[in-house]
Formats: structure tokens, sequence, C-alpha cells
């Protein structure tokens, strides 16, 4: 297993005292994170549900026709950006995570967002196509990314293709509840579209009024509450024209109602920061584009594999990052216990 550098920890703004992120320096595929290594050799405990995520896929479009209505939209000055960046999103590489995924057989697969880039309904069947390879989709849960509603003219309503990976059958609004084992996954959308050079996403008052809800309800189960959602929740992690814009509004609710865990994508990058709960500070997890190449722009693609297991009258979250290489074969990265 290679090594590098180990990560910085950066107090971010107000919250210094109770958020922090964790990075790794920008630079090639050899250059990665030194990860807290396990305290407890794996084996020692009983693993309940291995979870594991990926993110921002931004499958490679099928051939797209012209439409008039799209020269008015946004999805025509993203097109010209796709020629110039995709390179940065190889199919290869995103086949070779999905198999790495799928031969250590976790329980449930969790996408953050981006699966495709330019919300055309083409992009959306050729997407639904590629996500029952990953098995059934009680199994696989989707939260959309503000690629997935890059425009709304033209655009399947409410996801509704991929409607099988976003909830239990319920076809109203975010936020949707899946309950597998002892993890309750609370899917959230913050995909919306938005302005030319604005990649922002929302929640809503009422998606996080919902949301709190949840979660409140879950934690009196005792399940470990996964919250799902594109965009980053905790300060500073990405510029304001990609922030979620009720990010304040939402880490209230988790500061009253509590979780365990976030999972994010976005950023294009591995990360860990936190936010204030009830009880102390909720890890945030973020990873790369599963489609970035090794030694190209970005971080490397990567996925974390997330075991989550009984511990006396709590849990213990253990985390594997896996990513790929030069060569194109996945290799793990490195070990690390959240709590």
């Amino acid at each position: 297993m290679r090594t590098s550098p180990a990560p910085r920890i950066i107090p971010t703004g107000a919250e210094a005292a109770s958020t922090v992120v964790c990075k790794s320096p920008r630079a090639s595929h050899a250059n990665r994170w030194n990860l807290i290594p396990s305290a407890v050799p794996l084996g020692k405990l009983v693993t309940a549900f291995r979870l594991a995520h990926l993110s921002d896929l931004q499958l490679p479009p099928p051939p797209l026709p012209f439409r008039w209505r799209d020269v008015a939209s946004k999805r025509l000055l993203s097109r010209f950006a796709w020629r110039r960046k995709q390179h940065r999103h190889v199919q290869a590489v995103l086949d070779a995570i999905a198999g790495d995924v799928a031969a250590l057989a976790p329980d449930h697969v969790v996408i953050t967002g981006d699966v495709i880039n330019f919300a055309t309904p083409e992009e959306f069947e050729a997407a639904r196509a590629w996500l029952e390879t990953l098995g059934d989709p009680a199994n696989v849960t989707v939260s959309p990314g503000n690629h997935d509603a890059l425009a709304a003219v033209g655009a399947p309503r409410s996801f509704a293709p991929w409607r099988p990976w976003l909830s239990d059958g319920a076809e109203g609004d975010f936020p949707h509840l899946r309950v597998r084992g002892p993890v309750a996954l609370v899917n959230l959308s913050s995909a919306l579209p938005t302005a030319l050079h604005l990649a922002q996403g929302t929640l809503g008052a009422t998606q996080i009024e919902r949301a709190r809800e949840m979660l409140r309800e879950a934690g009196e189960r005792g399940l470990y509450r996964v919250v799902l959602i594109h965009h980053p929740v905790a300060r500073g992690v990405v510029p304001g024209r990609k922030e979620l814009t009720d990010a304040e509004a939402f880490r209230a609710v988790l500061a009253e109602a509590g979780a365990e865990l976030i999972l994010h994508g976005h950023a294009h990058e591995a990360l860990l920061t936190g936010t204030r709960g009830p009880a102390g500070t909720i890890p945030i997890l973020a990873v790369p584009a599963a489609s970035t190449p090794a030694g190209g722009h970005g971080q490397p693609a990567r996925w974390n594999e997330i075991a989550i297991s009984r511990d006396g009258s709590g849990f213990r979250t253990e985390v594997t990052a896996r990513g790929i290489t030069p060569e194109m074969t996945v290799e793990e990265l490195g070990r690390f216990v959240l709590r």
C-alpha cells in the first residue's frame, strides 16, 4: 500500500471548535492521504453493515441530438465545457471502480450525485441502464447532484427514470428514508437548475423540516443515521458559487436532531469535515469523482467502504479508502476509524 504525507487539519471559520477539514494536497496519484490507522484490527468486531460510497460519476454522455431549446439553456455552455474537460471523466475508470465495489460486495451502495452531465432524457436512460449493472435498486441509493438537474426544460420530472434508486416506492418530494438493517439512509436532494456559471444547491425549508423529523424518528429507533447529499454541508469546502445556499439552516437541524454520518460529493476531493451535533461533532465524508483517471487533473477516482458495527450501546465506523492507480487497477489506500 502506497503512503503519502499526512493530511492537513484546517479549522473552518466560526465553527473551528467543532468543524475541521482534512484535505490531501492537490497532487498526483502518489501524493495521497496518510489515513489515520485503525486502533482495533479488522475482524475484532462483528460488522453489521458495509456501505460503499462513490460520487460524481459524470458518465460520458451517449450521442445527443441537437435541440433548438438547448441553445438558450445552460446545456449549450456545458457541452462546450465538456469538450475541454471530458478527459477528466473516463468510462474505463468508472467501470474499474464499479468492478472493485462489486468484487467486495457491500451491503449497500450510495452515490451522492452528478451521475450525468447535461440532464438530457438520453443521459437519464443511459444512466438507468448503467445503474442496473450495480444490482438490485433496493441495494443502491442515488442522491441527485447539480449536473443531474442542469436544466429543467426537457429533463424528466423529479428524476423519474431513477425512482427505484431514490426511495422505496415513494413518489413524493425529497427527502426519502430507506432503512437497511441498523442503518437509516436519509436521502436528500440539493439539486436544482441554476444560472450560468453557478453550481449551487438548495434544500428548501420543507425538505429541511422533513429531514429533521426523519432524523429524530430514526434516532429514537436506535438506528445509525446516514445523511446523503450532493453539496457540502460544512463551511469553506467549496466557493460560494458552488455552495449549499441554506447550509446554515440545515446545520442548525443537525445540531438539534443529530446524525451519525453525512456523505457528499461535489468537491471532487477526498475530504473529512464535520459539523456540530447534539452529542459532539458529526463526521462528514466526501470522495473524489469516481471517473477521474490517475495522473491527470484532479484527485484520482476513489470510493470508501464504510463498515458500521455495533459497539456496546453505540456504533463504530471504520472507513477503508480504495482508489484507481495509473495502471488502471484499484487498490486499498488506507483505513481509519471515525468513532
